[in-house]
């Protein structure tokens, strides 16, 4: 089978995801991803005449991240009109999805020169439309047989059925501050990072906006828990509230609310990309591969509960790649809320020093279609700089998903 080489990775920083606050905010979608393209194709010196597909994750694809982010934001970029473009949806997962997917098409043969990558401006108003976010969209036949919450709902609830107390939470939102505290000012990051910049050509953001390194754990304590009215909101005239929704799958759940903005993911705009090539035309073209995709998974648990398929996805990838645990250097999983990242160390038993070495998206923020392909590069470039061999990463997604993917440093 052809290899899917990773030739390089990039991304912006992450601005606060609030309009008229966040750096990036009036930025648009399409030129946020143009940023990353433009970067990629400067770096490689890559003819974009070449460049089979651009598959791009956005979650919320409405408004301004409507119509093929991928394919707009490549002709902004000033990709040849032959580089094709696609965007897809896998909620959270959207960015390893579209890295995944890439290198698919290489490994299958039907591609040479890949870019996989997402977009997400948490800013933007209206991203989900204007009522409440419920992901059956109003399929009360879907909603009978699977009732889906809100996450923050979910994990309180998976956080309450695990047993893992708020002090565990609060010391993963702090060791997560504080590893990307050292890890930007180690200068960690600033291999993929590259600057964004306004439509007049003045500076955007040049740095992560979100993280927090004074953060403390006597602050964390005192923070008030986020979901307890979120959950009895009414979201119709029939009295639904998420509360009820999770409790018509667990109806003697008891929710201790533990999750709070301290511990939970930031919310940002950034996007991030990989550039793939096969081995041959790598080797044709002279591109020097970095890493190559060792394998890739997809794996589906409880919608219910949203946030638990990380743990069998990476039982999964490891299966396919012919690994051990014991075999993975540095592993990546997405910190959406500290309950996932604290439940799948637990559950597959890990050593802590290997996980999410460089803080994640409690101290870095999370937008959520890009941050998949973001991960990949960040433990691309920790791998490079340790020494080391094989990076998994792996994230929850909403529907009760999870993709994930091996890479092995070349």
């Amino acid at each position: 089978m052809t290899e899917a080489w990773i030739i390089d990775a990039c991304r912006t920083p992450r601005g606060v995801g609030k309009a008229g606050k966040g750096a990036l905010w009036d930025v648009h979608p399409q030129q946020l991803g143009s940023a990353v393209l433009k970067a990629l194709a400067a770096r490689n010196k890559i003819d974009t005449r070449e460049v089979g597909d651009i598959i791009w994750g956005t979650s919320s694809q409405v408004g301004p991240q409507g119509g093929d982010l991928g394919r707009m934001s490549a002709l902004d970029a000033g990709y040849d009109v032959k580089s094709s473009g696609v965007t897809i949806d896998r909620f959270c997962g959207s960015g390893i999805s579209a890295v995944n997917f890439a290198a698919a098409c290489i490994m299958s043969g039907m591609e040479d020169l890949v870019i996989g990558g997402g977009t997400e401006m948490m800013s933007m108003g209206g991203r989900r439309g204007d009522g409440p976010m419920i992901m059956d969209n109003g399929n009360m036949r879907l909603r009978l047989h699977h009732p889906q919450t809100h996450q923050g709902v979910c994990a309180d609830a998976i956080a309450t059925m695990e047993n893992i107390p708020r002090e565990a939470l609060d010391e993963a939102g702090y060791v997560s501050q504080q590893r990307a505290a050292t890890a930007i000012k180690e200068g960690r990051f600033d291999k993929s990072l590259i600057p964004v910049y306004k439509e007049d050509g003045t500076l955007a953001l040049d740095r992560d906006e979100y993280p927090r390194p004074q953060t403390t754990r006597e602050g964390l304590a005192a923070l008030k828990p986020a979901f307890p009215a979120l959950a009895n909101a009414p979201l119709d005239d029939k009295g639904t509230t998420y509360l009820s929704l999770i409790l018509q799958a667990y109806p003697d759940l008891k929710i201790d609310h533990r999750h709070h903005a301290g511990n939970s993911s930031g919310v940002v705009d950034g996007s991030g990309a990989v550039l793939l090539a096969s081995d041959s035309y790598a080797k044709a073209h002279g591109l020097k591969p970095r890493a190559k995709i060792r394998a890739m998974a997809n794996m589906g648990d409880s919608p219910e509960l949203m946030l638990n398929a990380p743990v069998p996805a990476a039982k999964k990838v490891l299966e396919k790649a012919g690994l051990k645990k014991e075999d993975i250097d540095l592993w990546e999983i997405n910190e959406a809320f500290a309950v996932v990242s604290e439940k799948f160390q637990r559950d597959l038993d890990l050593d802590r020093d290997k996980v999410n070495v460089n803080g994640g998206s409690i101290a870095l923020g999370h937008p959520i279609g890009a941050t998949g392909a973001i991960l990949i590069g960040t433990v691309l470039d920790e791998l490079e700089r340790r020494g080391k061999q094989f990076g998994l990463v792996t994230m929850c997604a909403a529907g009760g998903m999870a993709p994930a993917v091996i890479i092995e440093r070349i």
